[in-house]
């Protein structure tokens, strides 16, 4: 018996898509399936509720296999990835202490940021003393101007150390057009070209050393959507490609010094099809250059042509964009699910920001937490045993397909253009996330895309205590460049809050809850998180026997805002009695949207919350009414 299979489908018969559809349809009992089970994604495709094999059916990317081109499964045939620190360099003897303590807690990958003054020989010995660069990978960022010169260090001291250089893995983060986004810096293509092609040249001494960086994580914290970030860097990544080529560089040289640092968000699944359909999408870009191998044992040429050089090295840094300030340990949550879409992904390192770095410089016990979620999806849940788990699942398929026809539509606009250094010289890119940006923040501002304890839930007791933003200077221009604007969704609704806390009195909403019990409990609590996103002092109450009585507590307890919780059909009864009783004293607001609003208004009754209101501009409102 034990040697006999169970087939536990064989006693159902197959259901057909039909079938299914008809069933959905019954239940919907007359309900629109498109505006009630179809989710139409910010990207700007549909995503059904429901998929089958035959939704896949024709997809090239079901018969991919890791570490084969087109690398949609993956450049590596497992998926274990580099857990990576970034430390700011101050001190090179500090920092070197710091970079053995976490080598020793579970990082392998190691960031260093370096003032352009500090660079020397010393102190690059002194940074890397004790450090086994052949063990681990090392990432530096400096000036762009001193790059070639830093560059050039590392190769002189990893000579002196006696290391054999292809064991040597690691990056330099080179990328003036960043640099344009961020700072407003000007480069002409002439002088970038010739940046690039330096940089790519100097670096040809270490083989498993990137040096020219996409920086796509600024587009993500910029507030762009998945499909607008990987088009972007597609163009990106292409506009240094192609000018290392056009500058003589070896092509398979250049694409094998590129990398990309992308941001990861919160949209869990989309993450994971966003990082899969980037090494496809670059894998076809860098094809069509037809890079020359030079290495006749290569087991990755074919006919001359060099796939190691398609494959993306791909490094990810959870998003700033969607962080809070208030309820931050939330924060943690939230990179846990980016660092999930990460490493699922098939990302080669990870840099999980602490949940605290939005609003001051990370201590221990925050940059102990941000290692530990990595090391426990290895540890603990061997996301790094699985090549591409998501490979087969139809939903993942399918918004890995749609993804990358939003991303192409998107890098060959760019290309046809005149490319993406054309696009940023014109503010094209900058003026096209700023659109993003506006509309995010329009939907957080009406609870459309939802911040926990931000602008839904949040913690009523909870107060700033001296919490301050770290976001740095915003939408400006330096030598005629526009720069980025760098966002953060929750910070209109934290300005909010502080203004509260400043207030000379702490303004208070109270529940005048009366009427049918279901209702008004219903409407109380919603107002209650309401006025809270506010960090207004909140009252409810379990039930007024009258509105009279109901006011008359709200007075005592020295209510501002007096919100009427009750049923529609109670409204028009019960409403105009609080207005009577209110007018010219206390704001009062009636928690719904009920059938004879407009014969409440024209008594006066003006304030209404509910689940169509704009939270943010309602309570900038209320705000502007109380002084504050």
């Amino acid at each position: 018996m034990s040697e006999k299979k169970l087939n536990l489908l064989a006693d159902f018969p197959p259901v057909s898509t039909q079938e299914w559809m008809d069933k959905v349809t019954a239940d919907l009992k007359g309900a629109d399936f498109e505006k009630k089970l179809v989710w139409k994604t910010n990207e700007g495709f549909k995503v059904m509720p429901f998929y089958r094999a035959e939704d896949i059916q024709n997809y090239k990317t079901t018969d991919a296999v890791p570490g084969k081109f087109p690398y949609v499964r993956g450049t590596k045939a497992d998926n274990d990835w580099f857990v990576r620190q970034d430390i700011e360099v101050k001190d090179a003897k500090s920092a070197n202490k710091k970079a053995l303590d976490l080598l020793n807690r579970g990082v392998n990958s190691l960031g260093f940021t370096i003032n352009k003054e500090d660079l020397s020989a010393d102190f690059i010995a002194t940074l890397l003393d004790g450090i086994a660069a052949n063990c681990v990978e090392l990432n530096f960022k400096t000036c762009s101007k001193r790059t070639v010169d830093l560059v050039n260090l590392l190769v002189d001291y990893f000579t002196a150390k006696g290391y054999n250089a292809p064991e040597l893995q690691g990056s330099v983060n080179f990328d003036p057009i960043n640099s344009m986004l961020l700072r407003g810096k000007k480069f002409t293509a002439d002088e970038m070209a010739v940046m690039v092609e330096a940089a790519a040249l100097t670096a040809a001494k270490l083989p498993f050393y990137r040096v020219i960086n996409v920086n796509a994580l600024s587009l993500s914290n910029a507030g762009a959507y998945a499909a607008q970030e990987l088009g972007y860097a597609l163009a990106w990544g292409n506009q240094y490609l192609s000018m290392m080529v056009e500058k003589g560089v070896d092509t398979q040289l250049a694409a094998k010094k590129i990398k990309f640092n992308f941001g990861v968000g919160s949209n869990y699944f989309m993450e994971i099809a966003k990082f899969r359909a980037a090494k496809w999408l670059w894998a076809l870009i860098v094809e069509a250059y037809k890079p020359a191998c030079r290495r006749t044992e290569c087991p990755d040429t074919v006919e001359g042509i060099c796939y190691c050089a398609m494959k993306m090295r791909l490094h990810a840094e959870t998003s700033s964009f969607n962080k809070t300030i208030f309820d931050p340990n939330v924060n943690m949550l939230r990179t846990q699910t980016e660092a999930m879409s990460a490493s699922l992904g098939g990302v080669h390192s990870l840099t999980v920001l602490p949940f605290d770095s939005v609003y001051k410089k990370p201590d221990e016990f925050s940059e102990r937490i941000a290692r530990n979620q990595q090391l426990l999806l290895k540890e603990e849940s061997n996301f790094d045993k699985v090549t591409d788990p998501a490979a087969g699942s139809y939903y993942i398929e399918k918004l890995t397909n749609e993804i990358a026809a939003q991303a192409w539509k998107l890098f060959l606009e760019m290309e046809d253009a005149g490319g993406f250094l054309t696009a940023v010289e014109s503010g094209v890119v900058q003026q096209a996330l700023k659109a993003t940006a506006a509309a995010r923040l329009k939907n957080v501002s009406s609870r459309r895309e939802v911040l926990l304890g931000t602008n839904q839930f949040p913690n009523f007791t909870e107060v700033s205590a001296g919490k301050t933003t770290t976001d740095k200077a915003k939408h400006k221009h330096a030598e005629g460049i526009e720069t980025l604007e760098i966002v953060r969704a929750a910070e209109e609704f934290e300005n909010l809050r502080f203004a509260t806390e400043a207030a000379a009195k702490r303004p208070k909403a109270f529940m005048l809850t009366i009427g049918n019990l279901a209702m008004r409990l219903a409407r109380a609590q919603f107002s209650c998180n309401f006025f809270a996103c506010a960090g207004y002092e909140v009252v409810d109450n379990l039930g007024f026997a009258t509105v009279e009585a109901g006011v008359e507590a709200a007075r005592k307890a020295q209510a501002d805002i007096i919100v009427l919780c009750s049923s529609d059909d109670e409204y028009a009864e019960l409403a105009p009695k609080a207005y009577e009783l209110t007018k010219n004293n206390e704001i009062l607001v009636v928690a719904g949207a009920p059938a004879c609003s407009d014969e409440l208004k024209s008594l006066g009754i003006v304030h209404f919350v509910n689940v169509k209101t704009n939270v943010l501009e309602s309570l900038k409102g209320f705000n502007a009414l109380l002084g504050i």
